[in-house]
């Protein structure tokens, strides 16, 4: 399977997963000039930014660990950015996530 192929069917994993705890997916692949988030979900109140990582083995470390400071910051922005283009999102809690995926 190519790089592509297993990042989409992670993707499509944590956003069968997310639906399945009771999130709907609002966006996926959400892109701007700042950068990119993954999904971005909604469950009540809580409006979910979330980061998919997905790792082969955790022999180098936990795929949470590869969410860096610079890129937390990159989607912190982006968060910014998609807020402040949808008045439906406004009075929502969001909140950052990252969810870990091993391949088998």
């Amino acid at each position: 399977m190519k790089k592509t192929e297993l990042g989409a069917w992670g993707e499509n994993l944590a956003a069968s997963q997310l639906e399945k705890a009771g999130y709907s997916i609002r966006e996926r692949n959400f892109r701007c000039r700042l950068g990119e988030i993954d999904i971005i979900a909604q469950k009540g109140d809580i409006l979910a930014f979330v980061e998919v990582k997905l790792r082969k083995s955790s022999s180098y470390g936990e795929a949470r660990e590869f969410v860096t400071a610079s890129k937390q910051q990159k989607l912190r922005m982006t968060a910014s950015f998609f807020l402040t283009g949808r008045p439906w999102a406004q009075d929502l809690q969001p909140r950052f996530d990252v969810l870990e995926i091993y391949a088998p």
